[in-house]
């Protein structure tokens, strides 16, 4: 006998744990069913379980789930990411608890150290996705620096350095100097910053008393300017181009240059140009050929290196001692300093207050330095022409369709990739250095050497070059972009390589197309000459319920474990799928998985209900025999619940797989056939009793496949409770097939005719304010024989469900005060004579339509302001959007129920 309560809790570990010991998650390579691959974007080491990852684990695991119940063998590959910025912080912290750090224990020490961690503390998340209910192949889980994945990305690296496509160069980098290490765009954040704008006087050069003025919010880099720039069509600044100003302080000489960079409609037309800091700069720079003199260390502290020999004294304009004060002071302390020596000048025009974009690293929050250096680089752009070619020729299809457009903007725009890391943790590039600065690249030591001896025409028995390996690590997203072939054995073609590579899908969040889809997509393609999948499923950003994004500065956060704690992992899971559609973010709250809860508690009671009713499944019930109108109308019912529920999954509609499966769960089963069903249910004597038990029987046990991909805990709890099948065997359930031939035209209309009698009767109830408790009759007027006669087979429904004391023919004139409505030909009529004061209940009507009318006025006339619109947040608009579209459809109601009174 079932509990009178699910309680989530005291079932989800240990079905889990059966699943896991059972082997239910396990690909199975000999098995001869159809392979289908998902992979897991690994997720950190380091990390824990978000509401992020709560989205896209959830929306995985439907799809896997489904997918094995259609009979396919499913691998889910399950793993970790080493994070190599995020597990050093993590590492050095504990060191600096501990009154140490790694520069004092040395570089081998401290990987001990972080291995220690990862073998500890590492790899909760793991746990944490169990929680979830992700079906993972765990068997095979892998770790992005565990030995078979370190030596396909040696390989990878070699390969690609001997074709000429990784080389050494001199750029500029996104440099995070209190972790002094470069760090990848993904891990820099923009943040809008209150400052100001400084507008600078440069003198003329040879022309006494004459000044051109620029603009910066980077007072501290005018050290370091090689140029100014105007745009070529700028009349005002024409006769410059080609002069020289003397950059102030400094002394030195630095040229006006013609680009297309500058806008003539902001500040001053003419901007400052520091090649070794500034993206746009150094685009700059390489243009016109000029020197990128670096005058931040990687500290972000001011030094003089590079223009020490250039510092000119320059009377009223330049000191060089005043500049050789600066060396060493932080670039705050610089700023302040040099701003101070401006204006004593002369030479500072102007301060405006001024809001900005501020990029900040993403771990630590240092403002991050755009830092030119030498690294080594990938040529990305030779690698996306495939990539691109491939997505064109259908290889490979994102969905929804319109984010081909933006891969196809960032493949055509991308630039050389750095794939160099100042870290100690993480893949150590495969290079080493002669002692004339000679690179060998090489799998090993062992073969660097050989190489070294052979450059350097060592014979056997003289001494061996020293050579030293560079410290740098490589990108964590250099070893995450093998991801698709190197979990699966690759350099060696292993079985697994053959059956599962290519995947089937990838499902991901839009953020990460340029740096984990394209990139999978670029080494896949040029190591294995395939796409890594066939299907890329993007989805949107997890918001808050007013469509904000999640923030610990908001406190909007949610904690999805939290939410498994309260409501149950299945409810959050039905929350994710009801609110993922194609194209637009998901927003997420308590509210919405409470809510969730309830249909979980619905389906529960529903099942319960049916099991203290005699319903059991019956093997032997075949739909095609039943013969009473219920049973034939849910068992048809139920096979369009299957093909819709099926096609949304086939199109990645998770979002109406999951509102077909609860419309028909809810309304068809719950509220209607099983309302309907009761006096039969409840009835031993009915000759209708067994059939319609085993369609009852029959049909939960659809819902409940149905519903396993999203809401496996409650479903398989279900399945052995009721008698389906052994405990945790749900899993491995067929998934149901529609059969469309079991409609029945006749048979749907008369339940369908009575379902809308039904709702229409309750509908003008509730509008009327009817007391529930009051029966009223309901008379028919130009009522066809055919719907008298159905009135009169489903009259013991109606009277219950629609609280009708008896259905009649209207013979005579229309009640006084009576409400009418229409139902195909004919007009139901519900005198309400004694049931209500009708003139109070249409005083009551009229005002609430007339406070309606005001509050669509205001909303109209809100939406209708260009400035609302423009300045407001998207989500405040589209929030204001859906109150006048509710407040319409209440006032059509309104309007409706006064109409039925006159």
């Amino acid at each position: 006998m079932l509990e009178k309560t699910f309680i989530p809790a005291d079932v989800e570990a240990p079905l889990y744990s059966l699943w896991e010991s059972a082997g239910a998650f396990a690909a199975d390579p000999e098995s001869g069913k159809p392979p289908f691959a998902v992979m897991i974007p690994p997720p950190n080491v380091t990390g824990t379980l978000h509401a992020g990852h709560a989205l896209n684990m959830t929306l995985q695991d439907v799809l896997v789930r489904w997918r094995r119940m259609q009979g396919h063998d499913v691998l889910w590959q399950p793993g970790t990411d080493h994070a190599g910025i995020a597990t050093q912080l993590v590492v050095e912290r504990t060191l600096r608890s501990e009154g140490s750090g790694r520069d004092q224990i040395g570089r081998d020490a401290f990987i001990e150290r972080v291995w220690e961690w990862k073998q500890q503390s590492g790899g909760s998340i793991t746990h944490q996705l169990r929680r979830l209910g992700s079906s993972l192949d765990w068997a095979r889980e892998r770790f992005t620096m565990d030995e078979g994945l370190s030596q396909a990305v040696r390989e990878v690296f070699v390969t690609l350095h001997r074709q000429g496509l990784i080389y050494r160069d001199r750029r500029l980098v996104n440099w995070d100097p209190e972790f002094g290490s470069a760090i990848s765009d993904l891990e820099v954040e923009s943040r809008e910053v209150r400052g100001h704008l400084w507008y600078l006087r440069y003198p003329v050069a040879d022309a006494p008393g004459e000044f051109i003025t620029v603009a910066t919010t980077r007072p501290e880099t005018m050290l370091g300017d090689s140029a100014v720039a105007v745009h070529p069509e700028d009349a005002r600044y024409a006769a410059l181009v080609g002069r020289q100003v003397v950059l102030p302080l400094t002394g030195r000489r630095i040229p006006i240059v013609a680009d297309d960079y500058s806008d003539p409609e902001k500040g001053t037309g003419a901007v400052k140009i520091t090649p070794a800091h500034d993206f746009n700069d150094f685009e700059v720079g390489q243009r016109h050929g000029l020197p990128m003199p670096q005058i931040l260390d990687t500290q972000a502290r001011i030094v003089l290196d590079d223009i020490r020999d250039e510092l000119q004294p320059v009377e009223g304009i330049a000191d060089p001692a005043f500049v050789r004060s600066l060396a060493g002071q932080a670039r705050g302390a610089a700023r302040g300093a040099i701003v101070a020596e401006l204006e004593r000048l002369g030479l500072l025009d102007r301060i405006e207050a001024h809001t900005h974009q501020v990029p900040h690293a993403e771990r630590g929050g240092a403002v991050v330095e755009p830092r030119l250096t030498t690294q080594w680089y990938c040529d990305a752009r030779h690698l996306a022409g495939p990539a691109v070619a491939a997505v064109q020729q259908g290889r490979m299809q994102f969905v929804p369709r319109q984010w081909e457009n933006t891969f196809f903007a960032w493949m055509r725009d991308i630039q050389p990739w750095c794939i160099s890391r100042q870290l100690w943790w993480g893949h150590r590039i495969p290079a080493w250095y002669g002692p004339d600065g000679e690179v060998f690249v090489a799998h090993d030591a062992q073969a660097a050497q050989a190489q070294a001896q052979a450059h350097y025409g060592v014979r056997p028995g003289e001494p061996a070059p020293a050579l030293t390996q560079d410290p740098d690590v490589l990108d964590t997203w250099f070893s995450s972009a093998l991801w698709p072939f190197s979990t699966l054995g690759w350099p060696e073609r292993s079985p697994e390589l053959a059956r599962y590579y290519p995947t089937a899908a990838l499902i991901t969040g839009f953020d990460i197309i340029f740096f984990w889809v394209a990139r999978m997509m670029m080494m896949g393609l040029h190591f294995m000459d395939e796409v890594p999948f066939r299907t890329v499923f993007i989805h949107g950003l997890v918001r808050d319920e007013q469509g904000r994004k999640m923030s610990k500065s908001l406190g909007n956060g949610i904690d999805p474990l939290e939410m498994i704690d309260q409501y149950g992992a299945d409810a959050l899971r039905f929350t994710v799928c009801a609110i993922t559609g194609l194209g637009r973010d998901a927003r997420l709250g308590a509210r919405r998985v409470e809510e969730s809860r309830s249909f979980v508690t619905k389906l529960w009671n529903a099942a319960r209900f049916c099991e203290m009713n005699g319903v059991r499944p019956d093997p032997a019930f075949d739909p095609r025999s039943a013969r009473h109108p219920l049973s034939r109308w849910i068992v048809a019912e139920a096979q369009h619940a299957a093909a819709d529920m099926n096609a949304a999954l086939e199109a990645f509609r998770y979002d109406e797989y999951a509102q077909a499966g609860y419309r028909f769960t809810w309304n068809r089963f719950c509220d209607w056939f099983l309302e309907f069903a009761k006096p039969i249910l409840g009835s031993a004597e009915h000759p209708d009793a067994a059939e319609v038990r085993a369609a009852a029987a029959h049909v939960l046990g659809l819902i409940l496949r149905l519903l396993n991909p999203m809401m496996p805990f409650v479903t398989e709890t279900l399945w052995a409770g009721l008698g389906y099948g052994e405990r945790g065997g749900l899993i491995r359930a067929a998934w149901p097939v529609a059969d469309q031939t079991l409609h029945d035209d006749t048979v749907a209309g008369e339940v369908d005719w009575a379902i809308r009698f039904i709702t229409e009767i309750r509908a003008v109830r509730a509008e009327m304010n009817v007391p529930p408790a009051r029966m009223a009759p309901v008379l028919l007027r130009d009522a066809g024989p055919e719907t008298v006669a159905r009135a009169h087979r489903w009259s013991e429904a109606i009277g219950r469900m629609a609280r009708v004391s008896e259905v009649g023919v209207l013979e005579g004139v229309m009640p006084k005060g009576a409400a009418q409505l229409v139902l195909d030909e004919a007009t139901l009529v519900l005198p309400l004579h004694g049931l209500i004061d009708v003139e109070v209940e249409r005083s009551r009507l009229g005002k609430e339509d007339a406070r309606l009318a005001d509050e669509i006025g205001k909303a109209e006339r809100k939406l209708a302001n260009p400035d609302f619109v423009a300045r407001a947040k998207p989500e405040v608009v589209d929030e204001m959007r859906a109150r006048l579209q509710g407040f319409r459809s209440d006032r059509a109601r309104i309007q409706a129920a006064l109409g039925r009174l006159d």
